[in-house]
């Protein structure tokens, strides 16, 4: 049974592996992202896991296809993937001395287009940011294309006060959901 990945994050596919699963084919979806309006984080993470597994399945009609979506809110608000550094040094600002969420979810469709959905809700609390801090991450460019504006993985975790939740989900994959889904559809063990 083949696996595609519908991801182009080389952290998705590095999670994956520590499952011991490396998929067959790498097939990110490119759908639009933007939230609807007044769309919530959760849903909107879960819309996305499914639309962007949905597109990359119609290309794959036999294969197994994974799909994942991670959202950083804050509150009711939908934190953007940083693209530049005034979106990241804004995301930094706002989240400093707070606690956020990180959603994420998965979608799993099978080779008879069964689709299986988990997700994974995580809180951090940020220590209070000081300027200098904020504008050094920034100018380290680990921000970028990350949601919220910052990467658990790299030097932001210096950041993280405390989490609760899926260190992996975070990440961009969480691990336990994952697993349970692909027990679930038979490619792993149980």
């Amino acid at each position: 049974m083949s696996l595609v990945l519908a991801s182009a994050s080389p952290r998705r596919l590095d999670l994956l592996a520590r499952l011991g699963v490396t998929p067959a084919a790498v097939d990110p979806a490119d759908i639009d992202e933007s939230a609807r309006p007044r769309e919530l984080p959760l849903p909107h993470a879960r819309r996305l896991a499914a639309e962007k597994a949905a597109v990359v399945s119609a290309r794959h009609p036999h294969a197994m296809v994974l799909a994942c979506d991670t959202v950083v809110a804050c509150g009711r608000r939908i934190l953007p993937k940083a693209d530049d550094e005034r979106t990241a040094h804004a995301c930094l600002t706002l989240l400093s001395g707070r606690r956020h969420r990180v959603h994420s979810a998965v979608t799993l469709i099978d080779s008879e287009g069964r689709a299986r959905h988990r997700e994974s809700t995580s809180v951090l609390a940020f220590k209070r940011l000081s300027p200098s801090e904020i504008d050094a991450y920034v100018q380290g460019g680990e921000w970028r294309g990350k949601a919220g504006g910052y990467a658990i993985q790299g030097f932001a975790e210096s950041f993280v006060r405390s989490l609760a939740g899926s260190h992996s989900g975070v990440i961009g994959l969480p691990l336990f959901e994952t697993r349970a889904l692909l027990v679930a559809a038979g490619v792993l063990l149980g």
